[in-house]
């Protein structure tokens, strides 16, 4: 395989995650412009996730903010609206390097999110070359297949009470390289909106967290601070965004605003 394929492939993240390490990022809902990716990889983020499950963001956006993050050198990926084949295609070949299913429940499904985003023998991801996933390049297919095949990150986003009861089976499936936990969804789907002491959610984090050792899978969480992030790492989560965009810009801002109207003396 040529040093050219390889690289155009890379993905430093799937790569950390499968040898036992870490990562961090942060997941973008609104803010996106030519200078997204760039600012986040001089703040030291190693990937950005792309949403377009709650964002109303269109492919052509998506497509320009992957070839954005390409550019600054770090990972983009994307949570699609839902774990189906043409929702998943024309991103991967947008040049995403990760894509996010979310309301994964079962393991047919966490099988078809694979199936989604390999290549044959491992998949059945549809073969279009010469576009943006392998930067307009040409040359012959199967070396890119097989690099793309080493390099797409697949995460299944358990966020309801049925996902917790078959995390084991779906984080246990060949190919699912990630669970995510979707803390807002999951207590929702427990009776138990946003209070995240009831025991009812205490009991289905852990539970994930077990599937995940067991499995031998890294987990990923949304944290809001660096803080929450440490306690994350220490409890067993691996890949990390730290807060989305909106929120980050939002909480800084508020906590500056606060500061400086304390030297305020002509405020009412």
């Amino acid at each position: 395989m040529s040093d050219q394929v390889t690289s155009m492939h890379a993905n430093p993240v799937r790569e950390r995650l499968r040898a036992g390490g870490n990562a961090f990022g942060v997941m973008a809902f609104e803010f996106f412009t030519p200078g997204l990716a760039p600012v986040l990889a001089a703040s030291g983020a190693q990937f950005v996730l792309l949403d377009m499950e709650h964002s109303g963001v269109s492919i052509d956006t998506i497509k320009a903010q992957i070839a954005h993050a390409h550019g600054a050198g770090i990972v983009p990926m994307v949570r699609v609206t839902a774990c189906a084949y043409h929702l998943i295609a024309p991103v991967l070949d947008a040049g995403a390097l990760g894509i996010m299913a979310p309301m994964m429940e079962t393991r047919e499904q966490a099988e078809s999110l694979v199936a989604a985003c390999r290549y044959r023998p491992e998949g059945r991801r549809g073969v279009a070359f010469g576009v943006a996933h392998d930067r307009y390049t040409g040359g012959a297919a199967v070396p890119k297949m097989q690099a793309a095949n080493e390099a797409i990150l697949t995460i299944a986003l358990i966020e309801s009470a049925r996902g917790v009861d078959n995390a084991e089976a779906m984080l246990a499936t060949p190919g699912l390289d990630l669970g995510w936990l979707g803390h807002y969804d999951l207590s929702d789907s427990l009776g138990c909106a946003e209070d995240f002491e009831d025991p009812r959610y205490i009991a289905a984090e852990q539970r994930l967290l077990s599937a995940a050792a067991a499995s031998n899978k890294p987990l990923g969480w949304l944290v809001p601070t660096g803080e929450a992030a440490q306690l994350a790492l220490r409890r067993g989560f691996r890949c990390i965004c730290i807060g989305h965009e909106v929120a980050v810009l939002r909480n800084a801002l508020t906590q500056e605003f606060a500061i400086a109207r304390k030297g305020d003396t002509a405020a009412p």
